[in-house]
């Protein structure tokens, strides 16, 4: 068990208050992550602003949910991947994008299959791609800047994902029916 603090205004630093008035705003209450994000300003301004500008990135909805849940799933998040099926079905994304991202099964078209296919590669090999896999993602009508802007959801993933292994976050009440725990591989 972790020692971490779910923070709340009462006790969160000063300078995470307005940060976390921002979080009510947006969210009617306090994620558990952001109360966590809470005990260091810095990283919880971070987040907040990665989150923004990732979903104000050139991807649409369900491209969002293909970064944000593969990097999730590969990181083995307990708190995220419930978290952002609730968000991917707030953003109106197909059941069956979630599904497959939660399952490790294949997506519903060729362009998501590939923008999942390279981020994972760009998590797994610590930003090291072929040339072949850059070629594959520009074939598929992706460009250069879609490829940059992966490792802006992946700097947002890393923030949460660590934080939430490190804190053992508790998933919120809000998203417990989308509780996910990562299959073992039987070999």
């Amino acid at each position: 068990m972790s020692t971490l603090t779910n923070h709340t205004l009462e006790t969160a630093p000063e300078e995470s208050k307005p940060l976390l008035e921002n979080s009510i705003k947006a969210f009617g209450n306090i994620p558990n992550l952001h109360a966590v994000l809470a005990g260091a300003p810095g990283l919880l301004k971070a987040y907040q602003s990665l989150h923004e500008l990732f979903v104000n990135s050139s991807f649409d909805n369900d491209e969002l949910t293909v970064v944000w849940q593969t990097i999730n799933v590969e990181h083995a998040c307990h708190y995220c991947v419930p978290a952002h099926t609730a968000i991917a079905k707030m953003m109106k994304v197909d059941d069956a994008i979630t599904e497959a991202l939660r399952n490790g099964t294949e997506l519903p078209s060729e362009k998501l299959q590939v923008l999942h296919e390279t981020t994972l590669k760009i998590v797994r090999n610590r930003g090291h791609i072929e040339n072949e896999d850059v070629q594959a993602f520009y074939a598929v009508g992706y460009e250069e800047r879609q490829l940059l802007e992966i490792i802006l959801g992946l700097s947002q993933k890393v923030i949460s994902n660590y934080v939430n292994h490190i804190a053992e976050t508790p998933v919120d009440t809000a998203f417990q029916k989308f509780a996910w725990k990562k299959e073992e591989k039987i070999a």
